[in-house]
């Protein structure tokens, strides 16, 4: 649903380290992707598809904070429809994009961009289905 914080993201300078933090710190469940330099991140129960099973918390990610370039700070993400569109309302209010919308395999589109405080924010667009 549109305007919903749906995924997080966590930079690191060393991977081992980081996700041994996590992991112990909070029991969260990790899975390294190498093909994508990228942890995905289970804070609580998932379903099959690895969408959280019961309300109240969200999934998120880890990442090397060297090979991110200006993606370099923790990150909220939040769902919209259309990130182009949410992109020129963004510019209207004195926010940024920041990089290019990029392709997450077949399950949608993410973004990034910087708020009227220059603070650090992600877009996730679904794909459409059909």
């Amino acid at each position: 649903m549109a305007g919903r914080v749906v995924h997080f993201e966590i930079p690191y300078d060393d991977g081992e380290r980081a996700r041994r933090f996590y992991a112990e710190a909070f029991g969260w469940q990790l899975q390294e992707m190498p093909d994508l330099q990228y942890t995905m991140v289970s804070t609580g129960p998932v379903t099959d598809e690895g969408m959280p099973s019961e309300p109240g918390y969200v999934n998120g990610g880890m990442f090397d904070r060297a090979a991110a370039g200006e993606i370099n700070k923790p990150v909220l993400t939040i769902d919209v429809d259309d990130i182009d569109a949410s992109w020129k309302t963004i510019e209207q209010l004195g926010g940024k994009p920041v990089g290019e919308k990029l392709a997450v395999g077949e399950m949608g589109f993410a973004a990034y961009f910087t708020d009227s405080e220059g603070n650090l924010l992600g877009l996730w667009q679904t794909a459409s289905t059909g």
